[in-house]
């Protein structure tokens, strides 16, 4: 059997489980949408939002891409977020990244990946920034799981300096935004930053709203 092929079996089987639990299960599902959050996370296939949660489908809405990146001209992204801000109302904002990331692995060394040097480059920008801090780390392990951390912190903070948020914090107290990073030998999720209020970003990405 081809390997697509066990996908769509497997599929025919979690249906039938639903429905065996519950027979309006997918009546439901399919009538509407309400999440309370927003996940960005990365795009690795170890890391699934729905699982490593324990929710179900309709609680998380759901965004990924190569190191859980919030880059202020991917439309995508912009996309997603004024969509989930605007017309879903979702109250928390989670961007997640994990532990022994590819994306954030890459972006410390200096070898040429072609295309992907241009995404690269943002999570380099973090390092840059960081760069005393990480400087003093001499164990590679450290300074890896460090820059994962940093990297989550910085697009919290890229999230907060966006227009679609701050006019939903002049609008209401929602959405919060939160930092994590999933560890993969654990299966546990570490807290590394919250915002809930424009008084937490520097003042020159504060918008006369």
């Amino acid at each position: 059997m081809k390997d697509y092929k066990k996908l769509l079996l497997n599929n025919k089987a979690w249906a039938a489980d639903r429905l065996s639990m519950d027979e309006t299960y997918f009546e439901r599902l399919a009538k509407d949408q309400k999440p309370e959050f927003l996940w960005i996370g990365c795009a690795d296939s170890r890391v699934p939002a729905e699982e490593i949660t324990n929710t179900q489908p309709g609680d998380v809405f759901v965004h990924r891409n190569v190191a859980n990146m919030v880059v202020h001209t991917d439309m995508n992204l912009l996309s997603v977020l004024q969509y989930g801000v605007e017309v879903l109302k979702v109250k928390h904002i989670i961007v997640c990244g994990h532990y022994n990331c590819g994306g954030v692995k890459a972006a410390m060394g200096n070898q040429d990946f072609g295309l992907i040097n241009k995404w690269l480059r943002n999570i380099k920008e973090v390092y840059s920034k960081h760069e005393v801090e990480l400087g003093g780390i001499e164990d590679e392990k450290q300074k890896f799981n460090r820059l994962v951390e940093l990297n989550v912190h910085e697009q919290v903070k890229n999230l907060a300096k966006t227009t679609i948020i701050q006019h939903a914090w002049q609008n209401g107290e929602y959405p919060h935004l939160h930092g994590w990073v999933f560890d993969l030998h654990t299966g546990l999720i570490k807290e590394v930053l919250n915002i809930d209020s424009p008084e937490q970003i520097d003042p020159i990405f504060r918008y006369n709203l």
